[in-house]
């Protein structure tokens, strides 16, 4: 009797609450979205310089004399932050050693240098962001070019909205007239940058930009960033005797130039997959060319008879048919996944 009577008593109690007062935590379904959470507005700007397991290096300003390292802020989720990426910090932004900031805010990119890990990946990796041009270097010899990777570079450029440029090293070992004629068509800027060269012309005209570098291992790469930049201490490592250099940098980093700017060292490339890029990627990099496939009729992958017998850019004439013609050998590349 005494049990049910006190269980009574609790019921009659519990009852007494008013559904105002019962504090009941919300459902997943409830909370504020990311996006609906007001932005940090005591954020600072900085940029992305460099990334190690979770943490990112960031020069507050553009500034490489106001460094931090910042972890990405739970908000984000798993948004990918890069090298190159614009973005807003709080927190400990002194840069003593052991503070950590983070990264509230990243800005929407305005050129992006992706890949996948080969043609039918089709998992997107971004490389670099916010680059204005991208510094393919190829080695004339020892290892010895390979157009494979300047086509697949120049594919990746034009898709991001990248200005490609060609910088060769090795000239002593290889007359580069005979390469070089192949991109001919596609006004692609062509420097010598190996040790010996004279670096004044690509240095004038980098300075005051981004400008990411990519090449295969052993090409001078790493000799050329430490030109570029003489506090760069990047290893330069020994190209071996069958024709691969050991990857001398893991991770991309950017590095001030001592004129104003950044270089971005990528690390050597093994793969550079395209599965992401469209002929309409690569043509719209090209106004008269982007114009001219307008008539094209759809489906069009504009790489001419006897896939495309209708394909606009065939009525062109002069130097704009020609570098049709030089672009439909880059489509031609990207679809044939040979090895390069």
């Amino acid at each position: 009797m005494g049990g049910d009577a006190d269980g009574s008593a609790l019921l009659n109690r519990r009852r007494q609450y008013d559904e105002s007062d019962v504090r009941v935590r919300p459902g997943k379904g409830s909370r504020p979205r990311t996006k609906d959470r007001p932005a940090h507005l005591d954020a600072v700007e900085g940029m992305v310089v460099s990334v190690d397991r979770g943490r990112w290096g960031v020069v507050l300003g553009g500034d490489p004399n106001r460094p931090i390292v910042a972890m990405r802020a739970r908000e984000l989720g798993r948004t990918p932050i890069v090298v190159g990426d614009r973005v807003g910090v709080v927190g400990d932004l002194s840069g003593r050693p052991d503070t950590l900031a983070r990264i509230v805010r990243v800005h929407d990119r305005e050129t992006v240098l992706r890949r996948t890990a080969d043609d039918t990946d089709p998992f997107e990796r971004i490389v670099v962001a916010n680059a204005q041009r991208l510094l393919i270097v190829v080695a004339l010899a020892d290892p010895p070019p390979r157009t494979g990777l300047v086509e697949r570079a120049l594919v990746a450029a034009y898709a991001g909205g990248l200005t490609p440029v060609l910088g060769l090293t090795k000239s002593d070992l290889a007359d580069p007239a005979e390469f070089t004629a192949q991109f001919a068509d596609l006004d692609l800027p062509v420097m010598l940058v190996g040790k010996d060269d004279d670096l004044s012309e690509l240095t004038e005209m980098i300075t005051d930009s981004v400008t990411a570098l990519i090449g295969h291992s052993g090409v001078g790469k790493s000799t050329l960033v430490n030109r570029l930049v003489p506090d760069a201490a990047r290893a330069t490592g020994e190209v071996s005797g069958v024709g691969k250099g050991r990857h001398t940098s893991t991770q991309s980093v950017a590095l001030p130039l001592p004129g104003g700017g950044w270089v971005i060292d990528t690390p050597g490339i093994r793969s550079f997959g395209l599965a992401h890029i469209s002929a309409e990627n690569v043509v719209a990099a090209f106004s008269d060319l982007a114009e001219a496939v307008e008539d094209c009729p759809r489906g069009c992958t504009h790489l001419g008879p006897p896939a495309d017998p209708e394909c606009a850019l065939d009525n062109l004439e002069g130097k704009s048919l020609r570098r049709a013609q030089a672009v439909r050998g880059l489509l031609t590349a990207l679809t044939e996944n040979e090895a390069w």
